[in-house]
């Protein structure tokens, strides 16, 4: 009896490791919107041609072979080249891809924090309250004095 309940208790302990040890089986919608058609150049997930079902054939029977996700990818890269994953590589112009964007939008932010300010100043010193309403233009001397004369009739 007691050998069997160590003989147990060893199983128990060892199945977190063999649990660990195995790889997760991949999905075909998983594979399928991380790999380009190579014939449209669109992602085979909305790609409709009949080379792409012949891919997603393909993909099928590596997932049913049990390969895991990042074996399909990468026998689809051996098989087909680089540019059938539709992510872009890590190095040279593939590398831009990814940087170019943000680099523009963290300079579009800075230049819109240095700007505003000055743009804000701008309104404060030139003493316009209401930046929606139009200004009117300077008077002359004559027309001030004309203006006062309408005025003052008015005031009476």
């Amino acid at each position: 009896m007691r050998a069997a309940v160590i003989g147990l208790l060893a199983m128990l302990a060892l199945a977190p490791a063999a649990a660990l040890g195995a790889q997760p089986r991949a999905s075909f919608n998983d594979v399928e919107d991380e790999v380009m058609c190579d014939t449209c150049n669109v992602p085979l997930n909305i790609a409709e041609s009949d080379r792409a079902d012949q891919e997603r054939v393909a993909i099928r029977r590596l997932i049913a072979r049990g390969l895991t996700k990042a074996q399909i990818l990468a026998e689809l890269e051996r098989t087909y080249g680089p540019a059938i994953l539709a992510k872009p590589q890590d190095s040279g112009f593939s590398l831009a891809v990814w940087w170019v964007p943000v680099a523009v939008v963290v300079g579009l932010v800075a230049l819109l924090a240095a700007l505003l300010p000055r743009w804000r100043r701008r309104g404060r010193e030139s003493g316009d309250d209401d930046p929606g309403r139009p200004r009117a233009p300077a008077l002359s001397t004559a027309e001030a004095r004309r203006l006062d004369e309408d005025l003052a009739r008015y005031d009476v």
